[in-house]
């Protein structure tokens, strides 16, 4: 499942509104602004994934390649183990996908702290199209994904939070503005695959990677054109609100400290050093948060932390989708119709589409059972329920690949395998992020809101680990080996219930 996720301001200030802007759809000008612009950046972050590991696996590791790009050969030895190939560029996929969600939480804090929201979001939307642009030079290729790991960072939490300001306490109309922003950003996800897909398979890879570029520039200028939209900042009142909620120089000093003993264990612990640094650093962010939150709150979080490896289990398969999944697909499924081969991207499209449409079909089926007064789980239910689905779509994996045989394969298990994923993933995704909100202190919302994302983070840093695996492990074991991380999930999901249920019922 391909959803983009957005981060709900459940506690906004009551800005100064013009009551009566209704001009788009009903909501006020702002809100119209705000979803295209969003929708442009994640055209182009889905853009770059999409496009990422087809493009090193297929062009910029290869031998003839590689020896150009800056600082790259020396990273393969130093943080790769001397990795080639599918191995190194899921390594990298990893890192990149897994920073993408860890540098929000530093985003937030830059903007509550000292620059605001708006600056913080036009300079992440500056680095973001400047590493989007850096992509056409390949010897810049490192280069260019710190620049996106900055920018999605200083970005992607500061503009959601502004939907929820556009609206009054006690406006009802803050629910459908963003399910309209969601729909925005859906529709990019949708389309991405389609135009930056098709340019960088077909033309060329520098095409793709440059068309996300001049959209991410749409989007800026679009902001920067929706300022007088826009509510007004209260710059003194956000940084008081933000240092009581969090301790911002525990979190730097704890994160700091606890960073460098890990690095330092990681040296003499294997199993600690295969983490990588990235990995150490996500871990350091974890236990920095656990420590700047008050005493009262600390056992509330840390109850979510324990819940973040399973959820991180229970969406590695969903996360593979990016990295070995694609590369399977571009190497032995049958894209070829009436003599025209479609680009391998398309898939994201088609689990974009599934997954929009199972979102809906999910929500509106627990209503209508509700609606009767039918039995409906409670969050855990519906996350160890998500889990069965996401087993039997991995189960269409490993039968493809297992009946295979020496023709390609046809599309009738991959549709399945990700229909069946995106129904489990409507249990999972949005019904855990329900829970966090739920369960988090009301002064902390925010902050146990990039806690969630840290799943992500854990995801994407382990699919980057065994998507390395591909290449030497036999395919249908690999896939059956993602049904067992989901069966993990699930039992994990079952344990947590089990232990602290009660507890989160009673906080």
């Amino acid at each position: 499942m391909t959803v983009a996720e957005t981060t709900p301001e459940l506690d906004a200030p009551a800005p100064k509104l013009d009551k009566n802007d209704r001009a788009f759809l009903g909501h006020p000008k702002g809100l119209g602004y705000l979803a295209f612009v969003e929708g442009c950046e994640r055209f182009s972050y889905y853009s770059m994934q999409t496009l990422l590991v087809l493009y090193m696996v297929k062009y910029l590791l290869l031998p003839e390649h590689i020896g150009g790009v800056l600082g790259l050969q020396w990273l393969q030895g130093a943080a790769y183990g001397g990795k080639e190939g599918q191995p190194l560029a899921s390594a990298i996929f990893g890192d990149y996908t897994s920073l993408v969600y860890l540098t929000p939480i530093a985003g937030g804090l830059i903007a509550d702290r000292w620059l605001g929201r708006r600056a913080t979001l036009l300079a992440g939307a500056v680095v973001m199209a400047l590493g989007h642009f850096l992509m056409a030079f390949e010897g810049l290729f490192l280069f260019a994904l710190l620049a996106l790991v900055v920018g999605v960072g200083l970005f992607k939490g500061n503009i959601a939070s502004q939907v929820g300001e556009l609206y009054g306490p006690n406006d009802l109309r803050r629910a459908m503005a963003f399910q309209i922003f969601y729909i925005a950003i859906n529709v990019s996800v949708i389309v991405a695959p389609l135009i930056s897909g098709t340019l960088g398979e077909k033309v060329g890879w520098h095409y793709g990677f440059g068309t996300a570029g001049v959209v991410m520039v749409a989007g800026l200028l679009l902001y920067i054109k929706a300022g007088p939209w826009l509510p007004r900042e209260d710059r003194a009142a956000e940084a008081k609100a933000s240092a009581d909620g969090l301790d911002s120089k525990r979190l730097l000093g704890f994160t700091a400290a606890a960073l460098a003993l890990l690095f330092a264990l990681g040296r003499v612990v294997p199993d600690l050093a295969a983490i990588g640094l990235s990995g150490e650093v996500g871990l350091a962010v974890a236990l920095g948060l656990l420590t700047a939150v008050s005493a009262a709150d600390r056992p509330r979080v840390f109850a979510l932390l324990l819940l973040i490896p399973i959820l991180a289990l229970a969406m590695l398969t969903n996360q593979q989708i990016f990295n070995a999944y694609l590369v399977w697909a571009d190497a032995h499924f049958q894209l070829t119709f009436f003599g025209t081969t479609l680009p391998t991207s398309y898939m994201i499209t088609i689990d974009a589409a599934l997954s929009f449409s199972m979102l809906a079909a999910v929500a509106l089926f627990w209503k209508w059972r509700s609606d009767r007064g039918g039995w409906e789980p409670d969050e855990i239910g519906k996350m160890i329920l998500g889990s069965v689905f996401v087993m039997a779509g991995g189960l269409c994996l490993y039968l493809a690949a297992l009946t295979q045989g020496d023709a390609k394969i046809g599309l009738f298990w991959p549709v399945m395998f990700h229909l069946l994923n995106a129904i489990g993933f409507s249990h999972i995704m949005p019904v855990s992020l329900a829970l966090f909100t739920k369960v988090a202190p009301r002064s902390i919302v925010a902050t146990v809101v990039g806690i969630y994302y840290l799943t992500f983070f854990a995801a994407n840093k382990t699919v980057g680990i065994i998507g390395g695996w591909y290449s030497t492990m036999d395919t249908p074991t690999f896939w059956l080996m993602h049904v067992g991380t989901a069966a993990a999930g699930l039992v994990g999901f079952a344990a947590f219930r089990l232990v602290m249920g009660k507890r989160l019922a009673e906080a």
